[in-house]
């Protein structure tokens, strides 16, 4: 997502009110970006918070990329979303993708104190990564595992992307300069619901897809071996406005109890519920809370 593109217009347009507009107690706002593994997570949030403490909340779920998000929490649009470390690191504070992942969280949780008073609390357990994809017939006609193995071929490929993979730091420059990587045309920008479909159906041969993405596996595709570790890790972990924890402490106390809940085979389940077999988000978001609130998340 273009760092300008639709910001403003979202800012000024979605969000009319702040933490006191609606209802008659204190109100949490929480967001999420725009593809259905967010749209989940956001609900996660939501209705953890609803379950655990009084506070109410507000939704303001699928706003947008990365920039647009982090711009809606720093304006105090929304209070409470679920990011990546690599993307924060990349994306955000605009650095050169290291691949430790202590030392990523580290370098955004102080970053994000500092400078944007965000607080970043342990990761819940599970990493998306981008996941370079192939069909398996290809991946099998070729004998491919990993990425330098795919550079040989990709020349004779068409590839597809989303449109922040094609701007992001750790997006495709860098990747097709860390791999050699050419193709037979410029890569076409698709929206992210379309890509995996285009490349099951040969549209596109390559694209970039999240690592915890059910529809990986239930349209027969083949994630590449990352083998020269150029993406750096993408561990989910809730950021907050330390604005809204020091004004409502149960807050704070609610968000710590998420960390290391959903580990990643998890979190696949939870995609695949939703893009595979076609589940309402909220109701698998509601799911996983009660069983998790119950003791057997």
């Amino acid at each position: 997502m273009r760092r300008t593109s639709g910001a403003a217009f979202l800012l000024s347009g979605l969000f009319v009110c702040g933490l006191s507009c609606g209802g008659s107690g204190p109100q949490i706002t929480v967001g999420s970006k725009n593809f259905s593994e967010q749209d989940l997570l956001g609900e996660i949030v939501a209705q953890w918070i609803e379950r655990t403490t009084d506070l109410q909340v507000r939704r303001r779920l699928h706003l947008g990329g990365t920039f647009i998000s982090h711009r809606a929490l720093l304006a105090g649009e929304i209070d409470v979303y679920v990011e990546y470390t690599g993307t924060a690191f990349t994306a955000i504070l605009e650095q050169t993708p290291v691949s430790d992942p202590d030392s990523v969280f580290r370098a955004v949780r102080t970053e994000y104190a500092d400078r944007y008073e965000l607080e970043w609390f342990a990761p819940l357990g599970f990493e998306n990564t981008f996941a370079m994809l192939v069909r398996r017939s290809t991946a099998d006609s070729l004998r491919l595992r990993t990425l330098t193995d795919a550079a040989a071929y990709s020349d004779e490929w068409v590839a597809g992307f989303g449109s922040e993979f094609m701007e992001r730091e750790d997006g495709f420059r860098g990747l097709s300069e860390a791999y050699g990587l050419g193709f037979r045309s410029p890569p076409r920008v698709m929206d992210l619901g379309l890509l995996y479909r285009a490349l099951a159906s040969g549209e596109i041969d390559l694209t970039a897809g999240n690592s915890t993405d059910g529809r990986i596996e239930a349209l027969d595709l083949v994630m590449l071996m990352d083998d020269r570790r150029y993406f750096p890790p993408y561990e989910g972990a809730v950021v907050a406005r330390r604005a809204a924890l020091d004004r409502h402490p149960a807050l704070r106390t609610a968000l710590q109890e998420l960390s290391a809940k959903i580990d990643t085979d998890e979190m696949r389940s939870l995609n695949r519920a939703v893009d595979v077999e076609g589940r309402d988000y909220r109701a698998v978001a509601g799911d996983w809370v009660e069983r998790t609130l119950a003791g057997g998340g």
